[in-house]
């Protein structure tokens, strides 16, 4: 009997690590210390709640399906706010809304590739990337990152072959933390156009870039929705992960081959969060400075405590959007170390075999710490907890 794509694929990440926490117990004093899962945990600011109320109560068409391709007004708001933020041009007809940013990639991919075809991802990956390439029949290149965790355009030229149909970049990084500068990003950006192939730019982490500057050019170019394929997620940025409101940036003939995939996935996106993004671009734009001017304290603490570690062999790899990418010192594997940092630390996070092909050993000397929802005291907190682990060194 053939063997589905679902069988085929990995489990989710996160849900398995979540069945570590089976049978476990935490005390007063040592609470667990969640940094699996990059997501916000707080609800929406006070006030877009009230939005959201509204819109449920007084507009009827928000309980009805909407456009496919999302409610003209957030594609409007979505492409003004791209331009003024890259310095480019975009337009509503570039823009499509989906049910979160996954989803944008799952329709992106849907839109590039055909059976057999290939697509090159850095490495360590984003998990769902990986598993939404195996569901769709589509092989996963992996192109690797060394040192300070960038992936090298000139190493990707050599991955490309004739069923190669597009690159795949996350900046800031999942799980690296990684943030490309411009130069890379064009880079692949050329390589890309040079070869007609499509250049995925996955930045669900924009709102909390380090950086001042642009993130990168890409949007000035004056034909940038033949190579670029933009994603973005309103989740991070709004604290609307359950609401599902992702976006795709292409060209308008590429968003007519997404509708299709859209349309008979979910039919349209969530009315009530389409409604959420839209008033939080128009009105939050100074409580999002502070959102993310508290995600860079948090990223400070991190650098801050880090001596704690370092002095006992640990390493930072990588480090900005929601994450700080580890190297551990020990003889255990991270794929066992991670459930056991549960019972003994009363921490979980996920272990870098989760980022890596299962043939790969990599990740074993690697862990991945979603920081975002811990403040500067729980930091210090976790660091401690990972200093005290008496356990054997390599």
């Amino acid at each position: 009997m053939t063997q589905t794509r679902t069988a085929a694929t990995f489990p989710p990440p996160v849900m398995e690590a979540r069945r570590w926490l089976e049978g476990v117990t935490f005390s007063e004093a040592k609470p667990l210390i969640n940094v699996s899962q990059a997501a916000p945990v707080d609800p929406p600011h006070t006030d877009l709640r009230r939005a959201m109320a509204d819109a449920a109560l007084s507009d009827d068409s928000a309980h009805l399906y909407g456009p496919v391709l999302g409610l003209p007004a957030l594609r409007t708001e979505l492409a003004a706010r791209t331009a003024r933020i890259y310095g480019g041009t975009v337009n509503s007809a570039q823009v499509a809304i989906t049910s979160g940013c996954n989803q944008a990639f799952a329709a992106a991919i849907a839109s590039l590739c055909g059976e057999g075809d290939e697509v090159i991802v850095p490495v360590p990956w984003y998990f769902n990337q990986k598993m939404w390439l195996d569901m769709a029949g589509v092989k996963a290149v992996p192109l690797k990152c060394e040192g300070n965790m960038m992936p090298d355009p000139w190493d990707a030229a050599k991955l490309l072959t004739p069923r190669t149909r597009a690159i795949v970049l996350v900046t800031p990084n999942n799980p690296t933390g990684a943030e490309y500068p411009d130069d890379l990003v064009t880079a692949f950006y050329d390589i890309a156009k040079s070869r007609g192939i499509a250049l995925i730019v996955d930045e669900t982490y924009r709102d909390f870039h380090a950086g001042t500057d642009i993130p990168h050019s890409l949007f000035k170019r004056a034909d940038w929705d033949e190579t670029l394929i933009h994603l973005y997620s309103f989740s991070k940025a709004y604290r609307l992960t359950g609401h599902r409101i992702g976006a795709l940036l292409s060209s308008p003939a590429r968003l007519g081959e997404v509708e299709k995939f859209l349309d008979t996935v979910a039919i349209c996106p969530n009315q009530i969060g389409q409604h959420a993004a839209l008033w939080g671009m128009q009105n939050l734009d100074q409580w999002l400075a502070g959102e993310r001017a508290e995600i860079l304290r948090r990223r400070a603490a991190i650098e801050t405590h880090l001596p704690t570690l370092t002095e006992q062999g640990w390493r930072l790899k990588g480090l900005g959007g929601y994450f700080a990418y580890m190297q551990h010192p020990f003889e255990m594997d991270s794929a066992e170390l991670a459930p056991l940092l549960v019972r003994e630390a009363a921490v979980l996070c996920l272990p870098g075999t989760m980022f890596y092909p299962a043939d790969s050993s990599t990740g074993t000397t690697q862990l991945r710490i979603a920081f975002a929802n811990l403040d500067a005291a729980g930091i210090a907190t976790l660091f401690e907890r990972l200093a005290a682990l008496n356990l054997p060194r390599r």
